[in-house]
């Protein structure tokens, strides 16, 4: 908490963001681009700031041993990369008694850098009008996401996977969204589907079909999300536990 007669240290500069880019409000009206612009460096300005705050609430909570914010970094290549090196080295760790603990080989668990054909899937889902610009960040540094063996697994779905189904079945409306249309991005191994609204935020089906679908937000945007699963899995290594996704 904030010492007496101080401001949280980040308020002032969210507070200049919010108020250079209110001062472009008279030039909305009949703008569709200018919304978008300014809607895209509303999102960037929280989503920058977001793991500093989130480290900081983590810390007073006391996280321990593997289970720990990922602080210091904003959203970018290079916390993409720590983040695979966090949860690799978990299931580096399961996989190596993996067998003498549950009495059967494993299956493929790995974050998967992105290749060539990735990073041309990538460049297409950059093209897509349902995009954001954090999965496409995404994209440009990891291929794939998957965890059989996690609870009852998580895949986070490759960018073709996702044009793909995407270009099947159509967008997925999702009515509690303040974006109401976007795509699944992941799922996990009960037939649960993660979807992506157009603004980011990441919503979970409660069931395995996307017909008259309802669903509830498990994170304001992707860096929460794919935090939570690194938690996951670090909880599942270590305790056996899973948590709630």
């Amino acid at each position: 908490m904030a010492a007496e007669g101080r401001l949280p240290w980040f308020l002032p500069e969210v507070m200049t963001s919010f108020r250079a880019i209110c001062e472009t409000g008279p030039g909305l009206v009949g703008s569709h681009d200018e919304v978008s612009r300014i809607h895209g460096r509303m999102r960037a300005a929280v989503t920058l700031r977001r793991p500093r705050i989130a480290a900081a609430g983590a810390r007073a909570e006391g996280d321990s041993g593997m289970i720990r914010a990922m602080d210091q970094l904003s959203y970018s290549a290079a916390w993409l990369s720590r983040w695979r090196d966090e949860i690799t080295g978990a299931v580096n760790s399961m996989m190596s008694t993996f067998e003498e603990t549950y009495g059967y080989e494993p299956g493929t668990n790995e974050v998967r850098a992105a290749g060539e054909e990735d990073l041309r899937a990538a460049r297409d889902y950059g093209r897509e009008v349902l995009g954001f610009e954090d999965l496409l960040t995404f994209y440009e540094s990891i291929g794939e996401v998957v965890l059989s063996d996690v609870g009852n697994g998580y895949f986070v779905h490759s960018a073709r996977a996702v044009l793909h189904m995407l270009a099947e079945e159509g967008p997925v409306f999702v009515p509690e969204a303040d974006d109401p249309h976007g795509m699944v991005i992941a799922s996990n191994g009960g037939g649960v589907l993660y979807v992506a609204d157009w603004g980011g935020a990441i919503h979970r089906s409660r069931s395995a079909s996307l017909d008259d679908a309802e669903f509830d937000k498990v994170a304001d945007d992707l860096p929460q999300f794919l935090d939570d699963i690194r938690r996951c899995v670090v909880s599942f290594v270590e305790t056996g536990v899973i948590g709630d996704l």
